[in-house]
């Protein structure tokens, strides 16, 4: 799938005309600037299977447990490293709304030969989504109104989008086009607009493309450094504070928390589970972004264990564990999933 021709430099001016206006809610970074560098012509393909198949895994490993403390998920079923019966669906290995949303998203690009960012909203109206979250009911209520697609979705710091984000560089990844920033920028934005959340989807579509590229394995620190290093220059001035855990002294753009809170657990040497713990990991950006670079600067290395880890040692598991899915997918391919 390649982007529509002569359809980008349109989405460009839609995306620069909705920051003008102030319906995306972001500052102008240099990341806008950037063209991607091209794919070698020998790219594993493997790669985009296993980043889209590890985030469904991540999803269904999660979804039974979802909002449990991981206290709680552990006394119920100990170490979970497989599917378990979900009580909804009565079958194993169900995915929920973080799959999707994120596959309606590359199943729409396929029909339209890229992004068409209005198509997609209404994909998202046509079936009932499993397990939505609070963001997404709000733009599926708002949507049937005749607002503009761009209107209708949330001011949440939820994690909606970012869940959802990954298809995104799809259509981009033969030509490495700058245009990848405006796909991203106008898909993030269709049900969640809050600044924070747009900036953590362009961070980690710019992380899964260096994925895509990566050999070896990056260092420890890159993670943490190559998401700060974009978050940083587009997230607005608002402010965001902890809802609960040990920094609800904190105030600030949460940039700023991930680069503070998750730089020094690493440095102390905290497990996942005391460092999620102590941010809270639950159903917001500040508290879900910590937990998805902690465990990737932990884990990314090994596949199962990123994702395990995500599964067993967060509260909003399911959706934190298809995000570090998508990640450690696109680095090792779907040949690094285990068969099971």
């Amino acid at each position: 799938m390649a982007a529509r021709d002569g359809a980008s430099a349109a989405d460009r001016n839609v995306f620069d005309h909705l920051i003008e206006i102030g319906d995306i809610n972001l500052k102008r970074g240099a990341i806008f600037g950037v063209t991607p560098e091209p794919l070698p012509h020998d790219f594993d393909f493997g790669c985009i299977e296993g980043m889209m198949l590890a985030l469904a895994v991540g999803d269904a490993l999660g979804n039974t447990t979802e909002g449990m403390l991981p206290a709680e998920g552990r006394r119920r079923h100990g170490e979970i490293t497989d599917y378990l019966p979900n009580p909804y669906a009565g079958t194993r290995g169900v995915p929920s709304d973080d799959t999707q949303l994120a596959f309606w998203t590359l199943e729409q690009m396929i029909a339209d030969g890229g992004l068409v960012p209005e198509h997609v909203a209404a994909r998202f109206c046509q079936d009932t989504i499993f397990g939505i979250g609070r963001g997404v009911r709000e733009f599926v209520r708002n949507y049937p109104s005749g607002l503009p697609w761009y209107q209708c979705g949330a001011k949440s710091a939820g994690n909606g989008a970012l869940m959802r984000i990954a298809p995104a560089l799809i259509p981009h990844l033969k030509p490495g086009t700058s245009e990848l920033w405006s796909d991203a920028g106008l898909l993030a934005p269709i049900t969640h607009r809050d600044s924070a959340s747009m900036a953590a989807c362009f961070s980690f579509v710019d992380v899964l493309w260096e994925l895509l590229r990566a050999e070896p394995t990056p260092r420890r620190e890159w993670w943490l450094e190559t998401y700060v290093g974009v978050a940083r220059e587009l997230e607005s001035g608002r402010s965001y504070r902890p809802r609960g855990g040990d920094h609800t002294g904190y105030q600030g753009p949460l940039w700023r928390f991930v680069e503070e809170r998750v730089g020094a657990a690493f440095d102390a040497g905290l497990s996942v589970l005391d460092a999620c713990n102590s941010w809270h990991s639950g159903a917001y950006l500040l508290e879900r972004v910590p937990s998805v670079i902690y465990i990737l600067m932990k884990h990314g290395h090994d596949i199962e264990e990123a994702i395990v880890r995500a599964v067993n040692d967060t509260k909003d598991n399911d959706t934190i564990a298809p995000i570090v899915g998508a990640a450690v997918g696109a680095l090792h391919g779907r040949k690094a999933i285990p068969p099971r």
